[in-house]
């Protein structure tokens, strides 16, 4: 195999299964991820669902079985657009992940193991879902962004995306930005102040201007510990626990 065909399958691939196409990339075709795009650091395919639709009309969704409002995206025609994504051997390594807001919540955690694979297969449903039957035969990830619904999967698949690609080599300036992040160590981020050293008769905190990178050290890990437990209580029990097992025994 040539050093480019090498290269090209260690390549971070990501490809968005929709019924519209034209919503990719999108706010990802700005900033860090469109510059990571342009220079190569990753790909991206947005591939039509109607594409693989049997009939005239190009019908991809029919009414739910049982009754009830709204459709139903068909089997068929999903399963054929996911093995048209999926058709070989590295392809199919991709995660094929559903996003749905029944689906388990996305994480840290989850968007660097990710990163650190070959890509992802993003499924976007529409009306009211996609057929069961397929996300059974297929083993889908199911994957949610919120406890929340959107008109369609895009907008969450777009967000998949950007959490993933800032974390793939090159795409961020500096790694330690990424560490002190909020959840990299299991707290919410610290506050940020930068100039001017006045605003509207405010004033950064006087730890941050004394040049002790120890005291400054300390007040992040203070604040970050006191925004997580007023604001994420969940966070933060599972913080106190981790911490307690770290913590020398008598």
């Amino acid at each position: 195999m040539s050093d480019g065909a090498e290269n090209d399958r260690k390549l971070w691939r990501a490809t968005a299964l929709t019924l519209f196409p034209q919503m990719f990339p999108g706010p990802l075709g700005h900033s860090l991820a469109g510059r990571a795009l342009e220079a190569g650091l990753w790909s991206l395919e947005a591939l039509d669902i109607r594409g693989f639709a049997r009939d005239k009309h190009r019908t991809v969704d029919d009414a739910p079985f049982g009754g009830g409002a709204g459709m139903v995206m068909r089997a068929d025609v999903v399963d054929a657009a996911v093995e048209a994504a999926t058709a070989n051997t590295y392809e199919n390594a991709r995660p094929l992940i559903y996003l749905t807001p029944r689906g388990v919540p996305l994480t840290q955690a989850r968007a660097k193991a990710l990163a650190a694979g070959p890509g992802v297969t993003l499924l976007c449903g529409r009306y009211e879902g996609v057929d069961q039957r397929v996300l059974d035969a297929r083993d889908v990830e199911e994957i949610s962004i919120g406890d929340f619904v959107l008109s369609g999967g895009e907008a969450a698949a777009l967000i998949v995306l950007d959490v993933c690609v800032r974390l793939l080599p090159g795409v961020m300036g500096g790694a330690e930005s990424l560490d002190e992040e909020s959840f990299e160590n299991g707290l919410l981020e610290y506050p940020h102040y930068t100039r001017p050293r006045v605003w509207a008769g405010m004033k950064p905190p006087e730890v941050l201007l004394s040049g002790n990178h120890g005291r400054v050290a300390a007040w992040r890990r203070e604040q970050s510990e006191a925004a997580t437990r007023q604001r994420r209580p969940d966070l933060w029990a599972a913080y106190a626990r981790k911490s307690a097992r770290r913590e020398p025994q008598n």
